[in-house]
């Protein structure tokens, strides 16, 4: 079995803690058993390898989101980033592309496709390893999972299966889908038994292969990949699941939550506090996270949620935070913090001057053994200032030691690239205009 993460989004509910580069699944909020610290993505995946599925595991994402996955996962697993953000239908088309061109995987091999973020229990696993048994068995050329729905919501899809779902089924016929429907809508799909949609599906590769083939004819996974604009922009649940003959629903009754907003995200949070935080005495239903190194105290607050990153301060009712996305839509800047496969970095400041320069500076923290590309600029000059670790720096082909206390000067059109030996964190200025990460040419270097 191939257990295919959809990884894409980028949860602007939960701003200021996420962003464009950095999407609400990779948020350290949660306790892991042991007490450390993590994030929707690196849980799910432990709970997918404690319900002992016999599964290979491969994310479907976009370029923006490769290097999180790879700092948070390392190389566990596969990632297939589309060249373009479309939709769910291209994302899941090229992954199986992947499977089958790359991995060679027969045409009877069950893939599973799930979201990368669902807050759930190892019942929901275990009820993937039914889904699975019923693909094997040709119970449906596609089939669902169904969460046992806990009030008449306006925010999911629903399905409705032929016949009243009950904990012993193993399959239900599908008999139609409703997307989204009114309160009042869904009280009546409620009393017909359905269900909601939990994005979860399961078919066998040559099913999907078929399906992939009506819009691209491909020999490899690199003309599938060059090709991608040729698959529509449209979701798999309108393009395959409501289209298909063939469908079957298995039901789940457990705990399944979609963590999309700081009031759903709260009420699962083992802490009220979480970083550099001082709390009152009259607080209540609060909640504070600050990544900042700056403190913050809060008193007197009720039903609140207060978050602080590089990229801002927000201070909200819990019952208002569902419309932080239309305002933060309206914001321009650009990410302040973000993880990359090396490591992270955290924009400190951003400063225009008279001329049209601007300085823009950075702390970066380089995983040891981890290195930064062998790169130019055209528009900036940069000075690092190494404030702790050790690591190898490369200038035009020379390559010296450096440490604590180090700096480190580099040009426009200079070659340059760093070697983390131990954890490395040093201060990058840049100085110039413009200031892109697109400025940036990458070459080959062999350490």
């Amino acid at each position: 079995m191939q257990l295919v993460f959809l990884s894409g989004g980028s949860g602007k509910r939960l701003w200021p803690l996420s962003n464009n580069a950095r999407s609400k699944q990779f948020l350290p909020l949660l306790e892991a058993p042991d007490g450390s610290m993590e994030s929707m993505v690196q849980r799910v995946v432990r709970q997918a390898k404690e319900a002992k599925l016999d599964a290979q595991i491969t994310f479907a994402t976009n370029a923006a989101q490769r290097d999180s996955i790879i700092n948070q996962l390392g190389t566990e697993v596969d990632i297939v980033a589309e060249p373009e953000r479309r939709d769910t239908f291209p994302a899941i088309a090229l992954a199986a592309s992947y499977l089958h061109f790359a991995k060679h995987c027969p045409d009877d091999e069950v893939i599973v496709v799930m979201p990368s973020d669902p807050y759930t229990e190892l019942g929901y696993f275990q009820t993937i390893g039914r889904m699975a048994v019923q693909v094997q068995r040709d119970a449906a050329e596609l089939v669902l999972m169904g969460i046992t729905p806990t009030y008449p919501s306006e925010k999911y899809g629903y399905i409705v299966p032929a016949q009243t779902a009950d904990n012993t089924a193993e399959a239900l016929p599908v008999s139609r889908f409703t997307e989204k429907p009114t309160v009042a809508v869904a009280q009546e799909l409620l009393r017909e038994g359905a269900l909601w949609n939990g994005g979860v599906f399961a078919f066998k590769l040559g099913y999907m292969m078929s399906i992939v083939r009506k819009y691209i004819q491909s020999s490899s996974f690199e003309d599938t990949y060059a090709r991608y604009k040729e698959f529509p922009k449209i979701s798999f649940d309108y393009e395959v699941a409501e289209k298909a003959t063939s469908v079957a629903v298995v039901p789940f009754t457990g705990k399944w939550k979609d963590l999309g907003t700081w009031n759903t995200l709260t009420e699962e949070l083992s802490r009220e506090t979480i970083g550099n935080v001082l709390l009152g005495d009259t607080n209540e239903n609060t909640h504070i996270i600050n990544e900042l190194d700056v403190p913050v105290f809060c008193n007197g607050l009720k039903d609140t949620v207060v978050a602080c990153s590089p990229d801002g301060i927000l201070v909200c009712a819990k019952d208002k935070s569902e419309t932080i996305k239309k305002y933060v839509d309206n914001l321009s800047l650009r990410p302040m913090y973000e993880e990359r496969r090396w490591g992270t970095y955290k924009v400190l400041s951003d400063l225009p001057y008279s001329d049209g320069t601007r300085a823009l500076t950075k702390s970066i923290m380089l995983r040891p053994g981890k290195n930064i590309s062998y790169q130019l600029h055209h528009h900036r000059d940069e000075i690092w200032t190494i404030v702790d670790g050790e690591g190898l720096f490369v200038l035009d082909g020379e390559v010296r030691k450096i440490k604590r206390g180090d700096v480190c000067i580099i040009h426009k059109e200079q070659l340059h690239a760093l070697k983390a030996i131990t954890e490395l964190v040093f201060i990058e200025v840049q100085i110039g205009t413009p200031l892109v990460e697109e400025d940036i040419e990458r070459f080959d270097y062999t350490w």
